[in-house]
């Protein structure tokens, strides 16, 4: 009888244990769900990205010295189109072209164009250059380290900007142009169509 007693007795502690156990509260501190937001919210710095480029001005300015001594500025050949030609004397295809470009800054009179020197070079060496391969428009060389902030870096040589009589860019060539390209671009964008190009009549 007694060991029926103390039996049930130590089946009373058992109970009485386990469920103060289950009652009792979680102490575990869970991890607040403000952090686990703002894990997702990691500094963007973190990330590898490319440096973009700076954004243009719809118009373009643009202020040089030219070889023969003037000063060239862009904002004074409002009411024509302007071609704005990047080159150098070690490129191929620049050389290739400044015939015809040499022509529509001469026969075209409401065409200008005007050559960037994008290289390492000084005035002497250019004018001695020019004087083997002559044009008609203005030459300027470019600081390679500090180009015109107004246009695209050259990564490649030549490159070219079509300028609209308003001072906007109509058009960008990158690669070798040719007169013909040049003036189906100036009449797509609303100029004058001429039948006769330059470097034909300049063979004729």
């Amino acid at each position: 009888m007694n060991r029926v007693v103390c039996a049930a007795v130590l089946l009373a502690l058992l109970l009485a244990g386990c469920r103060q156990a289950s009652d009792a509260p979680d102490t575990t501190d869970p991890a607040p769900a403000r952090d686990a937001a703002a894990a997702t919210d990691a500094p963007a710095d973190t990330v590898a990205t490319e440096p973009l480029e700076p954004e243009r001005p719809d118009q373009p300015g643009l202020q040089v010295d030219t070889i023969d001594g003037g000063r060239y500025d862009l904002a004074e050949q409002r009411g024509q189109w302007v071609v704005v030609n990047f080159w150098a004397t070690w490129c191929s295809p620049c050389l290739k072209e400044m015939p015809e470009l040499s022509a529509l800054h001469t026969m075209r009179e409401h065409i200008s164009v005007v050559g960037l020197a994008y290289e390492e070079i000084d005035v002497a060496s250019m004018q001695s250059f020019l004087a083997e391969h002559p044009v008609a428009y203005p030459i300027a060389i470019i600081d390679v380290y500090a180009p015109p902030a107004d246009f695209d870096t050259p990564r490649g040589l030549p490159m070219t900007y079509l300028i609209a009589p308003d001072g906007k860019v109509a058009r960008q060539f990158l690669g070798p142009v040719t007169a013909r390209e040049i003036e189906t671009a100036i009449e797509a964008s609303g100029g004058p169509r001429l039948e006769a190009q330059p470097a034909e009549a300049a063979k004729a």
